[in-house]
């Protein structure tokens, strides 16, 4: 073929190759091009229709599909029992809706009659509809435009300072990185060979029908790395089924007789839920010949070498009284939404915890993947009932007492994220609402305290007016309130760095420390002002003491962690079949108890069901309106926002989002 060819080959009515041209010579080549255009052209286009057609034949489909399963999900979905007892909020929020309608239909009409009521003059008003209306203008102006201002002044305040106080955090995060700034081990490392030279170490388990992973827990922690008489195992087991109890007591039996020093225990009297069980078992006569106890919930899975890890931390530092590991997720990429919690929680450890940790010496016990010194939790007046953030009660009241805390982002335990909605939806009110509990019953031992002022303005002004009370309060008040207020009194818009700039700012900062995670940056910013409904609601009830304040709900499990462990040690026998036979017998064992489960789980079904989340659905429709409304202003990123924003609303409230239950 000559150098100068030009060759154009069609294999199918609705395909074909590129051109290729092949020649020096510039003059032939657009000769050629022109002779081979029109056909290259026409087939381009029949391309393109082609493709045109099958998007617009799929696109009524992927519509009917959405329409039915959202129609389904409406006839078979339930009202959270949350949202049955919180109702004041929601009627506000029904209330304001309704007010909103109205307010769209009234300015569409104004609009249509393209009423321009700044030329008028009051005699060349007509009819009664148009002076109610001037009427309602002269007003908004004088009176409301005024108080909605102040209103969203005074949140913008406090976002501007909540964002500079996160900002600050990455910037200490940044030095810690810099610098290679980590907790040492002062002094020498236990001599291996003497076992007796090992501190006693006692190890909790609390549990209350953890179904699915009650096994991991017990087996990770059977299986951890420390001489066999200075260790005890206490399984703390508050379920209340007794078939589950005894399937329990079958796997801690069938441990104590490889030889581990393990003990069952359960409650006759199931009081004060985890900070209950905990103080009950710190009750026995055995713990005083114990110098550190280290927690671990149902669904954590420490790796052996953890107590090597954290104890030796203690050593020659008289004053230390918390060792905090970081966790890690099993199925982080499960789902969107426990990506997103992956964002949030890598963040909380990986800056909050790790920053506090490193300057202040003090940080919020996250109640699991930690060790105490057991005399810290003595001085600190142990375990208490009195809220539902028991680990945080316990850390604020240690740090009173002068015991310091440190943070090893290194060392992780790998846990379960929650995987519907309804768990994560329960677990972030518990987490709200308790350290508003807490902050009203700590404020007079706070300010008593023998601790430095410094010390004093931390924990009140940072660690929970700020990051606990005012966070909830102007996420959900200025975005989801004030935002589309403005649309109906354009006098107070919001400008473009308050709703666009910062929070993107501010949401690239928050996935720094999961930089997998930046294609999902814009849901994260959706998401998180969806949840500040939740947050602002649970915040209100702690601060208040209303009914769902004191409401405790174990997260669900789904034992994904045990399947990764059996698979985990199927591979090392595979490996080595000169294993302990003790490995192996923990997977025969394993296996049979999870064959109990499922015939048990085959005999009594849960039966399980997407619900309805009646604030989100109508916080979504509010904000629906408000970007209608804003057509109607022209308003670019402000529409683009409110239409994204009310989407996202509607799709958490129809719990179209996390497991979905067919």
């Amino acid at each position: 073929m000559a150098p100068s060819s030009v060759v154009v080959t069609i294999e199918k009515p609705n395909k074909f190759s590129l051109v290729e041209i092949n020649g020096s010579d510039s003059t032939l080549l657009l000769e050629k091009q022109k002779a081979v255009s029109p056909k290259q052209f026409t087939w381009f286009l029949f391309l393109k229709a082609n493709r045109v057609f099958a998007c617009l034949s799929w696109l009524p489909m992927a519509l009917k599909t959405m329409f039915l399963s959202v129609k389904k999900r409406i006839a078979l979905s339930d009202v959270s029992e949350e949202e049955a007892k919180s109702r004041r909020l929601y009627r506000f929020i029904k209330v304001f809706l309704f007010i909103s309608i109205f307010a769209l239909v009234l300015e569409i009409f104004a609009h249509l009659k393209k009423w321009n009521l700044n030329m008028i003059q009051p005699w060349e008003v007509q009819g009664l509809f148009q002076w109610c209306y001037m009427t309602w203008l002269s007003f908004r102006v004088d009176y409301v435009a005024p108080l909605v201002l102040t209103m969203s002044k005074f949140c913008i305040v406090l976002f501007l300072i909540q964002s500079l106080d996160r900002l600050i955090l990455c910037l200490g995060c940044f030095w810690i990185k810099y610098k290679n700034l980590k907790p040492r081990i002062n002094g020498d490392a236990y001599d291996i060979e003497d076992g007796s030279s090992f501190p006693m170490v006692l190890v909790q388990i609390p549990m209350c029908n953890e179904r699915e992973v009650f096994g991991q827990s017990i087996a990770a922690a059977c299986q951890l790395d420390w001489p066999k008489d200075r260790i005890l195992i206490q399984v703390l087991d508050d379920s209340d089924d007794g078939n589950l109890q005894l399937l329990i007591k079958d796997e801690v039996s069938l441990w104590r007789e490889k030889g581990v020093n393990i003990i069952y225990r359960h409650r006759l009297i199931r009081t004060g839920y985890k900070a209950g069980n905990l103080k009950s078992a710190m009750a026995c006569d055995y713990v005083k010949d114990y110098e550190f106890v280290a927690i671990f919930d149902a669904d954590f899975q420490p790796n052996p070498d953890f107590l090597k890890q954290t104890v030796p931390h203690f050593k020659g530092d008289p004053e230390l009284g918390l060792v905090q590991a970081r966790w890690s997720f099993v199925n982080k990429d499960e789902n969107l939404l426990t990506r997103l919690q992956n964002i949030n929680l890598c963040f909380h450890f990986e800056v909050e915890q790790q920053v506090n940790g490193a300057f202040l010496n003090f940080f919020g016990f996250n109640g699991t993947a930690g060790v105490w010194r057991i005399k810290a939790l003595e001085e600190s007046g142990g375990w208490l009932e009195r809220t539902t953030v028991e680990d945080m009660d316990i850390a604020v009241r240690a740090h009173l007492n002068g015991w310091k805390f440190i943070f090893l982002n290194d060392v992780k335990v790998l846990c379960e994220l929650p995987e519907s909605y309804e768990a994560y939806k329960k677990q972030q009110h518990r987490w709200h609402s308790g350290p508003m509990q807490l902050f009203r019953l700590c404020l007079p031992a706070i300010v008593t305290s023998k601790i430095s002022v410094s010390k004093k303005a931390n924990l009140i002004f940072l660690f929970f007016l700020l990051r606990k009370l005012i966070l909830p309060f102007y996420s959900f008040t200025l975005f989801c309130i004030i935002l589309p207020l403005t649309m109906f009194i354009p006098e107070a818009e919001l400008p473009l760095w308050v709703i666009c700039y910062i929070p993107i700012f501010m949401s690239f900062l928050n996935i720094l420390p999961a930089p997998k995670s930046f294609p999902f940056l814009v849901p994260y910013l959706l998401f998180e002002n969806t949840m500040s409904v939740t947050k602002f609601n649970a915040m209100i009830s702690g601060l208040f003491q209303l009914g769902s304040a004191y409401e405790w709900v174990v997260t669900k499990k789904t034992g994904r962690s045990s399947e990764s462990d059996l698979v985990a040690l199927a591979e090392r026998e595979s490996k080595s079949l000169n294993e302990e036979k003790i490995t192996r017998r923990h997977s025969e064992s394993g296996l049979e108890t999870l064959n109990k489960l499922k015939k048990q789980e085959e005999i009594t079904p849960l039966k399980k069901r997407n619900r309805l989340y009646r604030k989100e659905l109508v916080l979504a429709f509010l904000l629906l309106t408000a970007a209608a409304r804003s057509l109607l202003s022209a308003h670019g990123v402000h529409f683009y926002f409110l239409l994204f924003q009310g989407s996202t609303f509607l799709v958490v409230g129809l719990d179209l989002i996390g497991e979905q239950i067919s």
